[in-house]
């Protein structure tokens, strides 16, 4: 039988060391846990908080995140279309994702707060309505992108097609509309 959890604090644990649980985890806080390179597949996080984690390169096959919020953490590698889809809902701030993958996943509404989303693969996902706030997106890959509605007025460092992406309504600032240009090899000068 699967192990549940509710309500639980978890600090400074390495789940390197003391092997993670399988089972659900809901409405549970992760402080300062390090689960890099860690199996954490086929867990159920609903409605967790993770502050100041490490979850670089932990494998995440058909893990649930359910309205789950990260904090201050360091994900990097991580391939989170290996996730379980269903109801699959995140927020990240100040966090670290270079190098992950939301290859084809449907995740709208996703807010990216002050994040370094640096060299990561958005082919074919759906981020209709995602915030991109203060957010470095250099080396992204947006292909087949849905972006329609999100906004990426304070987003930095980004290249995306306007002709390979969804981008109706999607919000700029003059500052980074270049971002959008570059493509096209137009220099643009102030």
């Amino acid at each position: 039988m699967d192990n549940y959890f509710d309500n639980e604090i978890f600090s400074k644990v390495n789940f390197n060391t003391l092997k993670i649980k399988k089972g659900e985890y809901d409405n549970c806080t992760f402080e300062n846990c390090n689960f890099e390179n860690v199996h954490a597949s086929n867990i159920q996080f609903l409605e967790c908080e993770f502050i100041d984690c490490n979850f670089s390169n932990a494998i995440v096959n058909q893990t649930a995140f359910k309205d789950c919020s990260f904090s201050d953490c360091k994900l990097i590698g991580v391939k989170f279309n290996e996730c379980n889809p269903f109801f699959l809902q995140m927020s990240f701030k100040n966090c670290q994702l270079n190098f992950s993958s939301f290859y084809q996943l449907k995740i709208p509404n996703t807010k990216f707060i002050n994040c370094d989303v640096k060299e990561v693969d958005f082919t074919e996902a759906n981020v209709s309505s995602g915030v991109f706030e203060r957010s470095n997106l250099e080396g992204a890959i947006f292909e087949n992108t849905n972006l329609e509605k999100a906004n990426l007025k304070t987003a930095f460092n980004f290249s995306i097609s306007p002709e390979r992406n969804r981008l109706k309504k999607a919000l700029f600032s003059k500052e980074n509309i270049n971002g959008l240009l570059s493509s096209y090899g137009i220099v643009i000068e102030d």
